[in-house]
């Protein structure tokens, strides 16, 4: 009777000592489990980008908007942080920024702007950079048989839209010009080009033109005053300059009489009669994708070709036009009022 009072004792004393094993074994199982999940978790990507925009005005404000938006939504929330800077229009400005982001080491710039995009190819040949609100990289980085693709580190997305398109909207909505006044800033390689490619569209129309050109803001009333008394209208292309300035051109070009066909829809809400317009929140969330392909999936940012906004949209301004006595065709868009 003991000794079978003992083995069930025995018994008994195995079955908790098998029980308390098991249960150790199972803890230790979901405490590795949860801490494995923790490091997946935390193991994710995540980038550092410092973005350089030139200019603070409402079409560089969209891309910048368009790029972090698309970025954010790719690599999800938390995995990217942004230092967004804005160098107030001035060069050296611009270059303190672009430098301290060298020296952070960041994963990429975004270079919003001309400015922005020359300082930081000449600050680094390592740190991938994308453009946006660019008009002509070939002119910006003064690359000779242009292909499409910079070959170095740089890539991004034009706000270029159809000069000859813009050219043939003047014909369209001012029949009756005889001069043409080209009106942009010296200092932005962007705006002479576009402004060349304009002259050439109204050369083949037999329209005449005249340049005219200001360093800074502070020659843009002058310089708008003398052309307002020798042209029958104006062209402003995409030009950072002008856009912030566009109140000048108004308070000049409304009172003489004289419309302005402008090269982007910001510069038309504050001065033009029409422009032909793209979405720079659209360019800058297509930069955003490209960026993602460059940092997430190793794209050689080198052979990447410059992309275009995917369409173009006939606007006009509503409040101009009708001060001016211009009637605007039924397949133009009149810009919301803001």
């Amino acid at each position: 009777m003991k000794k079978k009072l003992l083995s069930i004792l025995m018994v008994a004393a195995l079955a908790v000592s098998m029980t308390a094993c098991g249960g150790s074994s199972d803890s230790e199982e979901a405490e590795d489990s949860s801490a494995e999940e923790a490091t997946e978790e935390s193991s994710g990507e995540t980038y550092s980008i410092g973005i350089c925009q030139l200019v603070q005005h409402e079409a560089l404000d969209a891309a910048t908007q368009g790029f972090e938006d698309a970025l954010t939504e790719l690599c999800g929330e938390g995995n990217v942080t942004f230092d967004e800077q804005n160098a107030q229009g001035e060069h050296n400005m611009c270059a303190t920024i672009i430098n301290q982001f060298v020296s952070d080491d960041v994963d990429l710039i975004l270079a919003n702007a001309t400015d922005p995009l020359t300082t930081a190819a000449t600050a680094t040949a390592d740190i991938p950079i994308i453009g946006t609100s660019i008009t002509d990289y070939a002119t910006a980085l003064q690359i000779e048989d242009w292909t499409g693709a910079t070959g170095i580190n740089v890539s991004g997305t034009s706000d270029l839209a159809p000069i000859d398109e813009q050219e043939a909207m003047l014909k369209e909505l001012l029949p009756d010009a005889k001069t043409v006044g080209i009106l942009y800033c010296s200092a932005e390689p962007n705006s002479k080009y576009q402004a060349e490619k304009f002259e050439e569209a109204l050369d083949k129309d037999g329209i005449a033109y005249k340049e005219y050109t200001a360093a800074d803001s502070n020659e843009i009333q002058s310089v708008v005053t003398n052309a307002v008394s020798e042209v029958d209208a104006i062209y402003i292309p995409t030009d950072n300059t002008m856009a912030s300035n566009t109140e000048i051109v108004k308070n000049v070009c409304v009172p003489a009489g004289i419309p302005v066909i402008a090269g982007e829809q910001g510069i038309c809400t504050g001065c033009g009669v029409a422009t032909l317009s793209i979405s720079y929140y659209d360019i800058g969330y297509r930069a955003g994708e490209m960026a993602y392909e460059v940092l997430a999936n190793g794209a050689d940012i080198s052979t990447m070709e410059i992309e275009f906004a995917p369409e173009v949209t006939k606007m006009y301004n509503k409040d101009i036009c009708d001060e001016l006595g211009i009637t605007v065709p039924d397949d133009y868009e009149a810009i919301a009022a803001e």
